[in-house]
């Protein structure tokens, strides 16, 4: 069982606040410059899509940012992280999933397992040496997925939000009507203010294929440092999420930091400052380990 360690989240943020060292905040990265973010490159794979980075190169380990569903490179953690580790001298690489932002692609025609691989990719192909990992919630669930293919490229995981095997465990949930009428239908909608439509379509092949690539049914064999920050106003993927994450995985150096007021995309000064405090902590350990 993997230790389980419940932080105060306004104790860590004091004491980063306060900490005089390469910690410090500022308004460049919290407000991410528009005019120095990095150049977007495009990465051809053989019959696969093309896939959008930008790319910041650096000291080890590297930091990549792995994003939500629907969501992009640009969102607001995946800049701030870019100019915080541009103040450290850490390489960093934000990216878009197939379908997702500029990469090539339909997002209705993604599966997990298509998301999986392009993070497999990035990690063999784009970034040098072991990386932390930090996922927002559907990145979250791909971290792991990640981890656990590729231990040798795995600093440590920071999870955001994670949702870990949500869009199966929430249709399984439904009533056994309920998912006959979205199996004659072909497609299970759900609500969501993260679209314009107000909703979010899956395909039955989707949570089909999706249940291949469920990890919380068992023990997770990741053995690298893990936090997992949630928010206990979460109302799109549930905090107790990332409890069960943090049952499950076999490290045991597990943190689990709980927001009081977060919510779900977690993009408020205070969450950012939070992240990054977590990172940077993660980065003095593993270089420290060294």
């Amino acid at each position: 069982m993997a230790a389980v360690a419940l932080r105060s989240c306004r104790r860590g943020l004091s004491q980063f606040l306060n900490n005089g060292g390469h910690t410090a905040l500022s308004s460049k990265w919290l407000q991410a410059d528009q005019r120095h973010k990095s150049t977007v490159q495009y990465a051809s794979r053989p019959d696969l899509a093309k896939l959008a980075y930008r790319r910041v190169k650096g000291k080890s380990p590297g930091v990549v940012f792995l994003p939500g569903y629907g969501s992009n490179m640009n969102g607001q953690k995946a800049v701030a992280l870019e100019e915080f580790c541009k103040s450290l001298g850490h390489s960093y690489l934000r990216f878009d999933y197939t379908g997702h932002g500029a990469s090539e692609g339909v997002l209705a025609e993604g599966t997990i397992g298509t998301w999986k691989k392009d993070v497999l990719f990035v990690l063999d192909e784009l970034v040098e040496g072991p990386q932390i990992l930090v996922g927002s919630s559907l990145g979250g669930w791909l971290m792991l997925l990640a981890a656990i293919a590729r231990p040798d490229k795995t600093a440590a995981l920071v999870g955001i939000s994670t949702a870990a095997d949500h869009v199966v465990t929430s249709f399984n949930s439904l009533s056994i009507e309920t998912q006959k009428e979205c199996e004659e239908k072909g497609e299970w909608t759900m609500p969501t203010k993260y679209s314009e439509e107000g909703l979010y379509k899956f395909s039955m092949n989707f949570l089909r294929e999706a249940e291949n690539h469920r990890v919380l049914q068992s023990p997770i064999p990741i053995t690298c440092p893990v936090r997992l920050i949630h928010g206990l106003k979460d109302d799109d993927v549930p905090w107790h999420i990332s409890m069960q994450v943090a049952e499950r995985v076999l490290s045991p150096d597990v943190d689990v930091i709980l927001r009081r007021h977060g919510q779900h995309r977690m993009s408020d000064k205070d969450d950012i400052k939070l992240m990054v405090y977590t990172i940077d902590d993660l980065i003095d350990k593993l270089t420290t380990m060294v």
